[in-house]
């Protein structure tokens, strides 16, 4: 298979990030983590890896286009990551915030499809150019769609059209991952071999750089009352930007970007080999299934699909119930800048103690401590209304909203780079790329369905009364509308989102108990345990 499955999954949103609209962080670094377990692979074979001296500056052109083209493949990420918090200012449920957050799944599938971009191609017109150039463009004509309809499909008269707007960026940010596939496998090929380790570079800061315009910069100028304060002299009713002008400046950057590529830019033609590399649709798929058929590869993916559930409430509906509690949405966002600087260091810090034979040690002991800052987010959300006023939160509050976030970084990094050490660690040599790709991608699924039914659990659990309109309840919104136009008020008497927290801290307790020595003990399973015989797949 092609050495661009080992590129970084999904940096998709939201999924397991403590504040929608805010990096996904729980992703970022890993192109970084995973050129450093190609090397570890690389050492255990008693391979040595090239000694060439990287002359950068003879490749700049090289290295300044991929970096470009890594930027228009966070924008669609930022822009499908704002959505939510859009919704969640119209005051849709949390069961249609649910039904939208499938929108996210396509980075964490891509290795369904990924095959499939690496092994059909037109030769003469490129490997890489062959799916780039088409999806490119797309996603401009779809940019420019979704700037004529967007409003129409975020308000309607009856409110959002969920189902259609799911689809629409569904489809969206499939695209999306298909030219992620593709510009991965082309990075590895575009630079030479001493310089190709600037192609994780291009795609962390490349990436970060469109996921934060796509995200924090379109949400602070769309807002108006960020545009007003900050930006403007004169007060006006709307920010600076729409999401339809928004889109359509994108889509038109993406056609006339593309038409370049495909005109002027030539792809290497000498692709270097790979003793991992597949040539053929059947044997991927081949190679895929004779993976997860080892026992040790299958219980380790069990576990990983099933690890992060006590997390689900606290990084899927935190931040949305934040903006519910008032928090701005362009401030919520806004908290991703000073995150910066530590998101850079956390990986440098934690991968000294994750290095070791045992990297899991590090994964166990930093699930007690994310489950109770769980806890915590909840009280936060609690205590949000109750030091709101009139001219907004004051700067005490942000402060701990910011430090409970760094918090929870520690710990979210701390499991994550664990995961991807292991990962390094017993991944086959000779098929290394394939098999991390594999283990990474049921990583985040693991993060992603219970996020998903985190969502959709609110509404259920969620119990309201109607107070001063006799006959009326507040079961779901439409029957909420008919009692406040009646002169009640629906009073919530449980809130979904403490249940859920409570339900959530239990259940990963008993799984950091009963499960987590059963993870830290896969690590005792010898090397041949992870191996699989290159006859089972060919």
């Amino acid at each position: 298979m092609s050495p661009s499955l080992t590129q970084k999954e999904s940096r998709q949103r939201r999924q397991n990030n403590l504040y929608p609209g805010v990096n996904s962080v729980e992703y970022s670094g890993q192109d970084d983590m995973e050129e450093d377990g190609r090397e570890a692979l690389l050492q255990d074979c008693e391979v040595p890896a090239p000694k060439e001296t990287a002359n950068y500056k003879a490749e700049l052109g090289n290295i300044f286009f991929l970096l470009f083209l890594y930027i228009l493949q966070g924008i669609p990420l930022g822009l499908a990551a704002s959505i939510p918090l859009i919704l969640q200012s119209k005051n849709v449920s949390y069961t249609d915030q649910a039904i939208f957050s499938f929108v996210f799944w396509p980075f964490s599938l891509k290795l369904l499809w990924a095959p499939l971009v690496d092994s059909l191609y037109i030769k003469r017109f490129g490997r890489r150019k062959s799916w780039l150039v088409p999806t490119q463009y797309i996603l401009g004509l779809f940019m420019m769609y979704l700037a004529a309809t967007v409003d129409d499909l975020l308000g309607g008269e009856h409110g959002p059209d969920m189902f259609a707007l799911t689809a629409t960026f569904f489809l969206f940010e499939f695209l999306a991952a298909t030219q992620d596939i593709a510009v991965d496998g082309w990075a590895l090929t575009m630079l030479s071999r001493e310089n190709v380790g600037y192609a994780s570079t291009c795609n962390s800061v490349g990436q970060t750089a469109g996921y934060f315009m796509g995200n924090v910069l379109f949400l602070a100028l769309e807002s108006a009352d960020f545009c007003n304060k900050y930006l403007r002299i004169t007060p006006q009713p709307k920010g600076l930007v729409t999401l339809p002008d928004f889109l359509f400046y994108w889509g038109a950057i993406f056609l006339v970007t593309t038409t370049f590529v495909a005109v002027l830019k030539k792809e290497n033609k000498r692709e270097r080999a790979s003793k991992e590399e597949t040539q053929s649709v059947k044997e991927a798929y081949s190679l895929l299934l004779s993976i997860v058929r080892m026992p040790a590869v299958l219980q380790f993916c069990i576990l990983l699909l099933t690890a992060k559930i006590g997390f689900s409430a606290a990084d899927a509906v935190t931040g949305l119930k934040l903006i519910e509690r008032g928090v701005p949405k362009e401030h919520l966002a806004l908290l991703a800048v000073p995150m910066v600087p530590l998101q850079i260091l956390l990986p440098l810090i934690i991968s000294k103690y994750t290095a070791g034979p045992k990297p899991l040690n590090v994964f166990h002991k930093a699930i007690p401590f994310r489950l109770l800052m769980g806890l915590f987010f909840a009280l936060l959300v609690w205590w949000t209304p109750r030091v709101s006023h009139e001219s907004g939160f004051p700067l005490y509050y942000y402060l701990v909203l910011l430090l409970s976030y760094a918090l929870h970084q520690i710990a979210l990094y701390s499991m994550f780079v664990a995961i991807m050490a292991f990962n390094a660690k017993v991944s086959d040599p000779l098929i290394g790329g394939t098999y991390m790709t594999l283990l990474n991608t049921v990583s985040n699924l693991g993060g992603n369905w219970p996020a998903t039914v985190a969502l959709w659990m609110v509404d259920p659990l969620t119990s309201k009364e109607c107070v001063g309109a006799d006959g009326h309840s507040c079961v779901d919104h439409d029957v909420a509308e008919l009692c406040i136009k009646s002169g009640g008020t629906c009073v919530t008497l449980i809130d979904g989102y403490y249940v859920e927290s409570i339900v959530c801290v239990v259940v990963g307790f008993c799984w950091w108990f009963f499960f987590g020595p059963r993870l830290k003990k896969l690590q005792d399973e010898g090397q041949s345990s992870w191996k699989c015989r290159r006859r089972n797949y060919f």
